[in-house]
């Protein structure tokens, strides 16, 4: 048959081009460019692949060459002199660094055996560049009302006379009480120039240093001040002052026995110069002793 026959030489013409020696059975694939084979669409209508087709894939890419320059950066890229010179000084920052923070620690905190036995040594390397003024802790309290009285010798027609006590503490805190914004004159003037001139005088009232005759002069003048709010018919020529030290009384149900009694103690009279008057009495006692220089 017709159909046989051409099957048969299909069959044989396939056989033929398998064995190598015809031709090949899939020309429209051969024929084609490389890239084209390598795409999806060189693949037959019918879904066959073609047995010596080889399905290609593109290379991962590769890692780009580490930069030399980035590699060995800090102390690791130094040589090894310039480490070592590197660690050192790190080392010694760092051995600075905790010295601060220890001395400053000590300095601030409660008295203690170290800072007993090397309290010099302490001071010398926190003043004057690192001094503090706070503490680390609060172990004793104010536990003490301090009051400054001052009192006035007056001349007028009559002849000398002394005043009586007139307590400056009990008049800033009448100014103090009952003000929800009471003013810093009121609240620390008086108090802290008090501790200036009790911190740099001894128990017998003699200058500690070179801040004595500063607080001196500042007490005086903050007395002179007070003074000068009171007409006392007179002229102040001489003023002194004295400070009221009583305890702060047990509460109800503590057991500890506290004496309140004040303790006080009495500065020298001062003779008022014009420097410890108020700004405008001082300018006034000025032109005064200049006019009668003139006449």
């Amino acid at each position: 048959m017709v159909i046989d026959g051409e099957r048969g030489g299909m069959d044989s013409d396939h056989d033929r081009s398998s064995a190598g020696g015809g031709k090949d059975a899939w020309p429209q694939a051969l024929n084609r460019p490389a890239e084209a084979r390598d795409t999806p669409d060189v693949i037959p209508p019918n879904g066959a692949v073609p047995p010596n087709a080889a399905v290609t894939t593109d290379p991962a890419p590769s890692a780009p060459p580490a930069d030399p320059s980035v590699t060995g950066r800090g102390i690791a890229g130094l040589s090894t002199p310039y480490q070592v010179v590197a660690a050192l000084a790190l080392s010694l920052i760092g051995l600075l660094a905790c010295t601060q923070v220890a001395m400053v620690f000590l300095h601030v905190a409660p008295s203690n055996t170290l800072t007993k036995e090397h309290g010099k040594t302490i001071d010398r390397w926190i003043y004057p560049e690192f001094e503090q003024n706070w503490k680390l802790f609060a172990p004793n309290p104010l536990q003490q009302n301090v009051a400054v009285h001052v009192r006035a010798e007056v001349v007028d027609a009559d002849g000398r006379r002394t005043t009586r006590w007139m307590n400056l503490t009990h008049e800033d805190a009448k100014g103090i009480r009952g003000n929800f914004f009471p003013s810093h004159v009121d609240q620390n003037e008086l108090r802290r120039g008090w501790d200036f001139y009790i911190n740099s005088h001894d128990s017998e009232n003699r200058p500690n240093g070179l801040r004595g005759d500063l607080s001196e002069r500042y007490v005086r003048r903050i007395a002179m001040l007070r003074l000068s709010e009171r007409d006392y018919g007179g002229t102040i020529e001489r003023i002194q002052l004295r400070s009221a030290t009583s305890s702060i009384a047990p509460p109800p149900w503590s057991t500890e026995k506290i004496s309140t009694r004040p303790v006080y103690r009495v500065l020298p009279w001062w003779t008022v110069t014009p420097d410890d008057l108020p700004e405008h009495a001082a300018e006034k006692s000025r032109d005064a002793a200049r006019a009668e220089a003139n006449q």
